[in-house]
């Protein structure tokens, strides 16, 4: 594709007028363990009777490592891996991330490198494969499977995430079932859980993770849950047999965590950053709104969303930028098929892979936004800036928010400086920062 800065896309849009912006910060309940207490909270919840009892001397135990961008998960599987070595224990680590890392072993070594997670730092193997051992058949049906290198050991800790899910809603979202089912299912696994659509998805992950408790040495999940600041709010380990009761009481609470545009209308959104260390789609459609499936619903209500640049943790996998109504060239050009499509192909959601309008310049995604909103007074044109979908504690309001913020109409946000205009540099990229420090 060429796109051509200067040419007839960029003189139709050239006179479209940016509001003036200004920083705001949104405040939201603050709970947190601290990234130095990580190792002791862990630490106490591994130490618990029916969870150290599970790990034995001499056993070999498998710790998942998964693809999202968790915060603290290096600090955090450091802290199990430390604790299985104390109790006498040989542990190592197993990708759990589906097809992530175009479905390979290779990339999805490559995945937990960029989190800081490799034998070197945990001081323990990983061992990466994509093989898989069949297990059963679930009580629909499915057909399900389990890392051989996992299954092979002498227990799985399950370490997640915890955290509603982008495309779908269920008693199970993302969590220590997904973790089992899609996680250590690698590719094949993630097929299967995928394969009837994100509408069923909600029944496989339970009923296949039954058969997963079954049948193969899971001693315990620890899932972490995280809070409006995209900081480690919680660490609970849960035994194997007690997940499938645990786990929906732990999403209604992270659930109640959940950041939010507090100002839950706009005619724009400004994405700086999108990537899978985000979220599967790149954005978390729950606070986006852009949402790759009927299936769930959230986020600001918004007509039209630009993507400006990709995270150079996403590793070329731009999945989610067919959400948006413009991308960048710098994300058009940054675009790895071959990571991006693997997840396509075993979630059967395509949309999120689309291609949508590219533009040259950060200016020209959001000009081509604006210019496009209808039945909006575009003179004054209501944008809704943000540095990424985790970081939302500190962002940008176009000029017609400010008045009714220092007015008090959006408890909990608060203006931080004055409208003025943003800078752009000689190629139409941003230059003014949404700050991410709160």
């Amino acid at each position: 594709m060429k796109v051509v800065k200067g040419g007839t896309v960029s003189r139709l849009l050239e006179d479209t007028k940016i509001p003036k912006m200004f920083h705001a910060k949104q405040e939201f309940p603050r709970e947190l363990i601290r990234p130095e207490e990580i190792p002791d909270a862990v630490k106490a919840e591994m130490s618990k009777p029916e969870i150290c009892s599970r790990i034995r001397p001499g056993m070999n135990i498998a710790i998942t490592a998964g693809s999202r961008g968790i915060r603290n998960v290096d600090v955090i599987t450091k802290a199990i891996v430390d604790f299985v070595k104390v109790q006498g224990a040989n542990p190592f680590i197993v990708p759990a991330m589906g097809s992530h890392g175009g479905a390979t072993a290779e990339g999805q070594l490559e995945v937990l490198a960029s989190y800081n997670i490799t034998p070197e730092t945990m001081r323990c193997p990983i061992k990466s494969s994509m093989e898989v051992v069949e297990l059963g058949y679930s009580e629909r049906g499915r057909r399900v499977v389990l890392d051989k290198n996992a299954y092979e050991s002498d227990g799985i800790i399950v370490s997640c995430r915890l955290k509603p899910h982008n495309a779908f809603r269920g008693p199970y979202e993302s969590g220590p079932c997904k973790m089992m089912t899609v996680g250590l299912g690698k590719q094949v696994g993630a097929s299967v859980v995928h394969s009837d659509g994100m509408d069923v998805i909600a029944q496989n992950i339970p009923t296949m993770a039954k058969v997963v408790l079954e049948k193969a040495p899971i001693l315990f999940a620890i899932p972490c849950i995280e809070n409006a600041y995209d900081e480690t709010c919680r660490i609970e380990a849960i035994p194997a047999e007690k997940i499938l009761e645990r786990e929906p009481e732990l999403l209604k609470y992270a659930f109640t965590r959940m950041p939010k545009l507090i100002v839950g209308e706009t005619d724009v959104l400004v994405v700086d950053e999108v990537g899978k260390n985000y979220s599967g789609t790149g954005v978390d459609p729950n606070i986006t709104g852009t949402f790759s499936t009927p299936y769930a619903s959230g986020g600001i209500k918004v007509q039209r969303t630009c993507f400006l640049n990709l995270s150079e943790e996403s590793h070329g996998n731009a999945l989610g930028c067919g959400l948006a109504s413009a991308i960048t060239s710098k994300i058009f050009n940054a675009m790895d098929v071959e990571k991006m499509y693997p997840n396509c192909i075993t979630s059967t959601v395509l949309a999120s892979a689309r291609i949508p309008c590219v533009v040259s310049s950060d200016k020209e995604a959001m000009q081509i936004c604006i210019k496009t909103c209808n039945k909006i007074d575009k003179e004054h044109a209501r944008v809704v800036r943000i540095a990424n979908s985790l970081h939302i504690g500190t962002i940008m309001l176009s000029e017609s928010y400010y008045e009714d913020v220092k007015a008090g109409k959006y408890p909990g946000v608060t203006a931080l400086d004055e409208p003025a205009d943003l800078e752009f540099d000689e190629a139409g990229n941003i230059t003014t920062i949404t700050s991410i420090c709160y």
